[in-house]
């Protein structure tokens, strides 16, 4: 039995086990040629997360029908990166990679119960403290759900499964010495990021679709997108604030407790009203309070991870849809640039041929992702 990871010593390695089943076997052709991978294990060390990624095949390009391999998050980065630089991948949506493991919310809560320890009963200190390790254990999950969901839809892709830096990534079993980014190379991604967010408005606000079944993709997702966006982020709010009412009722049966010892007799013709009342339904105060918090405790945790994270599931894959869509706008625009540049050429009567071949490459690229596009894989 595997310990689970608590939030007491986040530096010491914790190790938890994770579901036991297996990913559904694809249908198709792909069962023929089966491919199922899934996290077995996975291991928290300080600021990293270390991921047992298990593999089952029966295809013939691996040399082991069954193998084990650990990976960190940036390692999966990198397999999303890769994929996304293939050009040959351009008109398939691919996966959005998985979010970087984030527990830095869950320590700086505890920092903040280190610190106001004195200021409380032992009693709330321990309740406090069991629900930041309910939270740290559903975020370590929800993490792994998260990497493994991205490992299992490539698997099932009938394109992606046999992408050769997929297979070093599931088989080969030696470290892939891939590195963070560090400040220069950030700041390169975020300029790049920026100019690429910048020509894709210009390209909406002055491209014009040729294909009507594009144009009403693009609408569609434009909309859909901000929707789910928006959903996403009142679905945080409202889990926000019901976790704020969950804690709230430490405090509240704290109080009720406290009012016990008080000596006053007006207090206690008020104080013995509410007992017959508690009588009534027999449970005491503390008890009803521990119960409601609990449930609502409870419900916050459901609609972190069966809706927030959904939707937010929901809005990466927009995105990723949006890049496509982006992908092709943009091989359009540079399909009508080189028309005009033939047409330049053709009228100097200079350098036609090389203009021709330029106007031909950027056909074949344009009607090529159109293609894989309008497949839907």
């Amino acid at each position: 039995m595997l310990e689970e990871p608590g939030i007491e010593d986040p530096d010491v390695m914790k190790e938890v086990p994770l579901k036991p089943g297996r990913p559904e076997e694809p249908d198709g052709d792909a069962a023929a040629s089966q491919l199922v991978v899934d996290i077995s294990d996975a291991l928290s060390e300080r600021e990293k997360v270390k991921f047992t990624v298990h593999t089952k095949t029966t295809l013939t390009c691996f040399a082991k029908p069954e193998f084990s391999v650990v990976r960190q998050h940036e390692e999966f980065r990198w397999l999303h990166s890769a994929l996304e630089e293939n050009a040959d991948y351009c008109g398939f949506i691919i996966p959005p990679a998985p979010p970087r493991p984030d527990f830095d919310a869950s320590r700086e809560k505890l920092q903040k119960l280190g610190d106001s320890e004195g200021n409380m009963t032992k009693e709330e200190f321990n309740k406090m403290k069991q629900e930041l390790e309910q939270e740290y254990l559903a975020t370590f999950k929800k993490t792994v759900a998260m990497h493994e969901t991205f490992l299992t839809r490539l698997a099932a892709h009938p394109v992606f499964r046999h992408d050769h830096n997929f297979r070093v990534f599931l088989e080969y079993d030696q470290d892939l010495s891939v590195r963070g980014k560090n400040r220069k190379e950030r700041l390169e991604g975020l300029m790049k990021s920026l100019s690429k967010t910048t020509d894709e408005l210009l390209l909406q606000a002055t491209q014009r679709d040729v294909d009507d079944f594009f144009e009403h993709e693009r609408s569609f997702v434009l909309v859909y997108h901000e929707q789910i966006k928006e959903a996403t982020h009142r679905a945080d709010r409202m889990t926000r604030a019901r976790k704020s009412v969950a804690d709230s009722y430490i405090k509240l049966s704290d109080a009720a407790s406290q009012l016990g010892t008080v000596e006053s007799q007006r207090l206690d013709r008020f104080l013995h009203s509410v007992a017959e009342l508690f009588e009534r339904v027999r449970v005491s105060h503390g008890q009803l309070f521990e119960r409601v918090r609990k449930a609502e405790n409870r419900v916050a945790s459901d609609e972190d991870l069966k809706l927030s994270d959904l939707l937010r599931y929901y809005q990466r894959d927009a995105t990723a849809v949006k890049a496509l869509l982006y992908r092709r706008l943009r091989l359009l625009s540079d399909y009508e640039q080189a028309n005009k540049s033939l047409e330049k050429a053709r009228s100097r009567n200079r350098e036609v041929h090389a203009a021709e071949l330029a106007q031909q490459a950027a056909c074949e690229r344009f009607e090529q992702i159109s293609t894989k596009a309008k497949e839907g894989k």
